[in-house]
């Protein structure tokens, strides 16, 4: 498709067609690039292989998804606020003014779906967990709700969100925990100036961190550059880093982690991101990788 008709695809046809056209090429794709490997392939691999062939691509390839209904989720109003919000775990999880509940509904649901046990976009498991007494850095804090779903167990929470939107829902979700958390309306990464800081600059030397969570939409290198000091002096120290924005990120942040005396894993699965228009093979992309440092 060229430059011309990739343009009159997306003026005459309309946005949930064309998503809908573009998974199912996707999904294609993908199953004709492994079919073509000589060499067997994992059960992780084919796991994503089998969904495929029954299923359009899709960003998290597997049936677990489908218990998540986007029109279930209820949206309350919060008048005195002029917010609305959805309940987590029992606690008010707040979302941006000029959001409509149509959209708090799918954004709702998209979160419930990235943090199910059987997603490899879930930050914790049964073995790398908060703890009663974390300090916890959530860097690309967005909505809050992986600190919301921890406030109880953490003693300490810095939650780092560049978007000035979502600061005004993220004071609102944490002011019953206002005394434990601090909002710093700020992009994390390997300079500090007015609008960036690095970790090693933001945190005292003598600051005690013990978990990092990082999901910084594709600019998780340069956080982690700034991040010397703590990565190499903190322990202990558990870091979970999304990878699944670049194909090289997995690779490149467990020689980095395991050099400063970490033990990494990944987490489960494959993501596949059915956003990324420059996506190619192999395609499949690990959600994130979990470090530990006792």
């Amino acid at each position: 498709m060229n430059i011309i008709q990739s343009q009159v695809f997306r003026i005459i046809v309309p946005k949930f067609i064309r998503k809908r056209i573009v998974a199912r090429m996707l999904q294609t794709s993908v199953l004709k690039y492994y079919a073509k490997l000589s060499q067997p392939l994992s059960a992780d691999i084919n796991k994503v292989l089998d969904y495929l062939r029954k299923k359009p691509a899709a960003i998290f390839p597997y049936d677990f998804q489908d218990k998540y209904i986007e029109d279930a989720i209820e949206v309350f109003d919060d008048k005195e606020k002029g917010l609305c919000y959805v309940m987590l775990e029992g606690k008010r999880l707040y979302f941006k003014k000029r959001w409509s509940k149509k959209r708090i509904r799918k954004s709702f649901n998209e979160l419930s779906k990235e943090q199910d046990s059987q997603s490899p976009h879930c930050y914790v498991n049964e073995t790398f967990k908060i703890d009663k007494g974390d300090v916890i850095a959530d860097i690309g804090a967005a909505e809050g709700n992986f600190a919301l779903s921890h406030i109880e167990s953490a003693s300490r929470i810095v939650l780092f969100e560049s978007s000035k939107e979502w600061i005004e829902a993220l004071n609102a979700t944490f002011e019953p925990w206002k005394d434990k958390v601090t909002i710093v309306n700020k992009f994390v990464g390997n300079v500090t100036n007015s609008t960036c800081t690095t970790l090693d600059d933001f945190f005292n030397a003598d600051e005690k961190i013990s978990f990092l969570k990082i999901d910084v939409e594709g600019a998780e290198s340069m956080l982690l550059e700034g991040c010397k000091r703590i990565l190499q002096e903190q322990h202990p120290l558990k870091v979970a880093v999304c990878t699944y924005h670049k194909p090289g990120d997995e690779q490149e942040f467990k020689k980095l982690l395991t050099t400063n005396g970490f033990e990494t894993s990944h987490s489960d699965g494959f993501m596949l991101l059915v956003t990324d228009k420059k996506i190619k093979a192999p395609y499949l992309r690990r959600g994130l990788v979990r470090a530990v440092k006792h």
